[in-house]
């Protein structure tokens, strides 16, 4: 029986539990073994925005940032990775092996579809929670979110007596004006926020799992629409 589907998909937000994962160098070929003997590793390029770094700030932040961690290691806190990214029903086609004389095709489905904007928050080695908008996020889904976040700090607050702390760049729906209303409210439920320089996003390390995401978990595949792909 066909599913049915809706116009519009949003799905906010989901909870997973972090399940250790076989290392991806494992997965590789022999080859791949060997580079990574010689200290290679696969790692997507990225454009560099170095240059307009400010060195100092990024140093001020990235001892604050440490900081953070140390309290997050020790049990005071509950730190958390926040950032945006999006997936397309079609992957883009790469390199890959294949046997001599053939060549891998990827066939394309009938409609290519919306790009699939995910929002995430990692705590590293516990949870991951996200939500899923077809489009991109607008301040008004970005609070729903962190509304969400927000009342799971109240209850780890209340229980525990952690407080939780979210890293973040400055984009603008972090910083729009309607968001900025409502930091007094996160923070009495135990919620702060924790905004990192501008054009460095190497120090969020939510970064590391859309690599997995986009390289390991859905490269290389065509979904028929939206709900696959989600």
């Amino acid at each position: 029986m066909d599913r049915a589907r809706p116009a519009h998909l949003q799905q906010l937000p989901v909870s997973r539990e972090v399940k250790p994962r076989a290392s991806s160098q494992a997965e590789r070929p022999t080859s791949a073994a060997y580079l990574a003997k010689k200290g290679l590793r696969w790692k997507r390029t990225r454009h560099s925005h170095r240059g307009k770094q400010d060195p100092e700030q990024k140093r001020l932040k990235q001892a604050d940032l440490d900081t953070l961690k140390l309290a997050a290691e020790e049990g005071y806190i509950d730190l958390k990775y926040l950032d945006e990214s999006g997936c397309c029903l079609w992957s883009p086609v790469s390199y890959s092996y294949s046997r001599i004389g053939e060549q891998k095709r990827l066939e394309q489905t009938e409609r290519r579809g919306r790009r699939l904007s995910i929002l995430g928050l990692w705590q590293p080695n516990q949870r991951f929670d996200y939500a899923l908008v077809c489009g991109s996020f607008k301040s008004p889904t970005y609070i729903t979110v962190m509304d969400w976040v927000a009342h799971k700090a109240a209850q780890t607050l209340a229980q525990t007596g952690r407080l939780t702390v979210v890293v973040q760049d400055n984009g603008s729906l972090h910083t729009s004006q309607l968001t900025q209303q409502q930091w007094q409210r996160w923070q009495e439920q135990g919620l702060f926020l924790f905004f990192l320089p501008k054009y460095c996003s190497e120090m969020n390390r939510i970064e590391d799992e859309w690599h997995q995401l986009k390289t390991h978990e859905i490269a290389g595949q065509m979904f028929e629409d939206e709900y696959d792909l989600a």
